[in-house]
């Protein structure tokens, strides 16, 4: 059941935010993933843990999409203009819940997508910055970021596909791209740590080790255990559990064994057990304050996997608000 939380005021609310959004990356299908997990009974499942739900149905973009007339390139970058303006939108509607100190859980689509949540660690921050007794600036959130795969390449690189980027844009890489000059910076190197990469190449390694950029990878997962990983995860970015986390949970973390219908499978992953105890490990901390899952792709996969990758996203989205073994 639900229990006492630092920042979300009783009675406590989750918004549901469904982004059923592809542009980021080239395979059809992620835009159903929300559709499919909302559908699987996710709004009672939270409300059975003892949360209200607030869900006014999935954001769509239709009206943005038709209004592109055109959408070319900008170096590498694909769709640019139509990922800009859709986590634009959807930023202002997290921001939103965050502002009435509600929990926004943010569910993709892919993960493009988190730059979303950059104005609601802004406003989160000046919210706190308004109530808190301790201090007369803001207090930023801090960042759990759960892929495979990096999400910091910078415009530079060889890749294009923008569900590969959105840190880079909350930490102002990619601000001398005109069409996310909307995105302000938010995060400083301090303020994110990565969990279960195991796909990073030369030069990615190369921007961890020059941002000094907290990173565990499956080898320290596999050397440590998970319990040890997140506690060390947790020390770095929040050492005396009392500033706001955003988790933000990228399927493909998970072993393919785990979850089999996601865009970017890579083997090697977190299992199911491992997965589930970082959610659970965070909300004990009770700060968590805005929750993503991202990246299940229905149409990748035969029909039981299918049910089984949105049954586990279900799932963590259940244990990362509370729901227990025992």
């Amino acid at each position: 059941m639900a229990s006492t939380s630092r920042f979300i005021p009783e009675p406590k609310t989750a918004a549901i935010v469904g982004c059923p959004f592809s542009g980021g990356q080239p395979k059809a299908g992620v835009d159903r993933g929300p559709i499919h997990i909302v559908e699987a009974g996710i709004v009672q499942q939270l409300e059975g843990l003892g949360w209200k739900v607030k869900f006014d149905g999935h954001h769509e973009f239709e009206d943005i999409n038709s209004s592109l007339t055109s959408d070319p390139p900008i170096g590498l970058l694909k769709n640019p203009r139509l990922v800009s303006r859709v986590t634009e939108a959807v930023a202002k509607v997290v921001g939103g819940h965050a502002q009435n100190g509600e929990l926004p859980v943010t569910i993709g689509g892919d993960h493009s997508l988190a730059m979303a949540n950059i104005r609601m660690l802004a406003l989160f921050g000046l919210m706190l910055m308004q109530t808190s007794t301790r201090s007369n600036r803001p207090i930023q959130a801090r960042l759990l970021y759960l892929p495979a795969r990096f999400d910091l390449l910078i415009v530079r690189l060889r890749v294009g596909n923008i569900h590969g980027m959105p840190v880079s844009f909350l930490m102002g890489l990619g601000s001398e791209v005109p069409e996310f000059s909307w995105v302000k910076p938010a995060l400083k190197t301090d303020s994110i740590v990565y969990i279960g990469l195991r796909d990073v190449d030369a030069g990615e390694k190369k921007i961890l080790r020059e941002n000094n950029i907290k990173a565990f990878s499956m080898h320290e997962v596999d050397k440590y255990g998970i319990g040890k990983v997140v506690e060390m995860a947790l020390d770095h970015v929040n050492p005396n559990r009392d500033r706001p986390i955003h988790l933000s949970f990228d399927v493909d973390a998970l072993d393919p064994s785990v979850a089999p219908s996601t865009g970017t499978p890579v083997r090697g992953g977190l299992t199911f057990r491992e997965g589930h105890y970082i959610c659970e490990a965070v909300y004990e901390t009770q700060c968590l304050v805005a929750l993503d899952l991202m990246e299940v792709n229905p149409s990748l996969a035969d029909q039981p996997s299918v049910e089984q990758t949105v049954a586990v996203g279900c799932s963590l989205l259940r244990a990362a608000l509370g729901e227990t073994l025992l």
